[in-house]
């Protein structure tokens, strides 16, 4: 793992309004495949179902939607890195159509470059809630290979990652999927990273790098109990840690697509990472097949969100 040290996010937070978080269909935006739908109806006001849960599958009309705030979210526009400094934008955050998607809506995250910084904007949607620690942590994601438009050869890296909400934490935590399929930092890709933070600056983490393309969708989980953090893609185990390289304090969930650098120009280019849903269990290490059963209900039942974790 070359990853260097990454600099403070400066991270910028909304007041947020936390009404209750269960939000079944009808109370939702459209359905899938309903794009110009508005803005959600208000969820219930108080929040119901299993308990230390939380569910997303992400159907928003959009990054100003009332819902997405009110259910926890934030499109990032702070400034800091990693990557790019201070490229952070709302406009590659989208909540469209996908008929490879269960339940057919997807988060899109759409960072384009063009070779310059004036011409680069990062996109990463990051929780609030300061509240998630031990338990499963689950995503269903699609990383991407090649550019959906322009040539191919950035140094793109696709994420999702749980983390501290500060930096300069005493008890900094952070767990991290990290897909590169350019590579980046002098080494080759494809690669998928996995990687334990115990301090952020400076960088004090264990990692475990599969070599191997990754495009197209996946399960990716992270167990955290009774000392040990699992990673997992489709069900397969890649790697573990323990000792000091394990959550110590509540963290928040995020998925990031951002550059590494900026190494050539050659006109304008966009890359789609691609988020299905994403699922917390606390305080329990589950299965992916327990996962997926527990997901498949909630669709069954058309609930696209709920929160049922204590708050921090």
């Amino acid at each position: 793992m070359s990853q260097p040290c990454r600099r403070p996010r400066r991270r910028v937070w909304r007041a947020l309004a936390l009404p209750a978080l269960l939000c079944v269909l009808a109370a939702c935006s459209g359905g899938p495949g309903d794009d110009a739908a508005g803005p959600a109806a208000s969820a219930a006001p108080t929040p119901s179902g299993p308990p230390r849960t939380l569910f997303d599958s992400f159907h928003y009309s959009g990054s100003d939607d009332p819902s997405l705030a009110a259910h926890g979210w934030e499109v990032r526009t702070g400034g800091g890195g990693p990557g790019i400094k201070d490229t952070w934008s709302t406009a590659g955050a989208g909540f469209p159509s996908d008929t490879t998607a269960q339940g057919g809506r997807v988060l899109r995250l759409q960072s384009s470059t063009d070779g310059t910084k004036q011409g680069t904007q990062q996109v990463e949607v990051q929780g609030t809630g300061k509240n998630l620690f031990t338990g499963t942590y689950a995503t269903r994601v699609h990383f991407s290979d090649k550019p959906a438009s322009g040539r191919n050869g950035d140094h793109v890296v696709q994420t999702f990652f749980p983390i501290s909400p500060s930096d300069a934490s005493a008890d900094y935590s952070e767990l991290d999927f990290e897909y590169l399929p350019n590579g980046g930092w002098g080494s080759a890709g494809p690669r998928l990273d996995t990687v334990s933070w115990y301090k952020a600056d400076p960088p004090d983490r264990v990692s475990h790098t599969l070599k191997q393309r990754t495009e197209g969708w996946h399960i990716l989980m992270v167990t955290a109990v009774n000392g040990t953090v699992t990673y997992s893609l489709d069900g397969k185990t890649l790697f573990t840690s323990s000792g000091k390289y394990v959550p110590r304090e509540k963290m928040d969930i995020h998925f990031s697509n951002w550059f590494i650098d900026t190494p050539a120009t050659g006109g304008p280019r966009t890359w789609d990472m691609k988020v299905n849903w994403v699922y917390y269990k606390a305080d329990e290490a589950l299965s992916q097949a327990d996962v997926q059963k527990t997901v498949d209900g909630f669709y069954s039942a058309g609930t696209h969100y709920i929160n049922t974790v204590p708050k921090a």
